[in-house]
């Protein structure tokens, strides 16, 4: 009988609850979590490997890490753990927005023959615009539409009260980049975008705080050799944190899912 594919787990947030929830569950077929890394020392009853002590954590042998934890995690543990002999699944993808951190994790999955995985995570259409970009592509926007609680905490709140906003408000026009890095937990989407299709500099970027919706709205235009689509998908936020959607800890369940099946649907 061949063994269980092992993951470790960077975080204990939604994405790393709903992805311990479902291994239990025995949704994600035979995949066990052998290890999870938070900041802080804490007790969560039934977490296997749970520790705050990084090099424990990176002394268990993984499959693949799946990274859950924010940008300063991807800083700190990315590289470690592609050369620990694991898989990388970024969720923060804003990170790779600092070309010497995305060419360290390059060069790390290269010398380790691992691989550094970027999720669809919370977005679609990543298949078509990096279908798109082999033969070319001439424009990609993405707009990011969310309510003004999700905005809360951002450099949005220098730029309108978010509590009195009636009407939406755009927060951001330019490219992905500079983009990524001011709402670096809001717009990891947009980052995954632009590197499938154009890039983090040609790939336009529009932020709105919309204070008439309830849900997290994405929208992709684009055009190329191939012609020309739109993507538009509605995501209900998650409780515990509104600036995440629910699709997001769905979608890495999948990705991880197909890495440990052997059955691939969408490559």
């Amino acid at each position: 009988m061949a063994r269980a594919f092992r993951i470790g787990l960077i975080g204990l947030g939604a994405i790393g609850k709903d992805l311990i929830g479902r291994i239990r569950a025995g949704t994600l077929g035979a995949v066990e979590c052998t290890g999870v890394l938070v900041r802080r020392e804490r007790t969560d009853a039934g977490v296997p490997g749970l520790t705050a002590d990084p090099a424990r954590f990176f002394a268990g042998r993984y499959d693949a890490v799946v990274e859950g934890a924010g940008h300063q995690a991807v800083r700190d543990h990315g590289e470690r753990a592609l050369r620990g002999g694991a898989d990388l699944l970024l969720t923060s993808v804003g990170a790779l927005t600092d070309d010497a951190l995305f060419d360290r994790l390059g060069r790390a999955a290269r010398e380790s023959g691992r691989r550094l995985i970027l999720p669809s995570a919370g977005i679609g259409a990543l298949d078509i615009l990096a279908a798109g970009a082999v033969g070319g592509l001439d424009r990609v926007t993405v707009t990011v539409r969310k309510d003004p609680l999700s905005w809360k905490g951002t450099a949005a709140e220098s730029l309108v009260d978010l509590d009195a906003l009636a009407a939406p408000a755009t927060l951001y026009d330019g490219p992905v980049r500079e983009g990524a890095r001011a709402y670096p937990r809001n717009v990891n989407i947009a980052a995954a975008a632009a590197i499938a299709g154009i890039g983090l500099d040609r790939t336009r970027l529009v932020i709105v705080a919309d204070p008439t919706i309830a849900v997290h709205v994405v929208e992709i235009e684009a055009e190329g050799a191939f012609g020309r689509f739109t993507f538009r998908e509605e995501v209900v936020p998650t409780l515990d944190n509104p600036k995440t959607g629910r699709l997001v800890a769905m979608a890495i369940a999948k990705t991880v899912r197909q890495m440990a099946g052997s059955v691939v649907v969408g490559a």
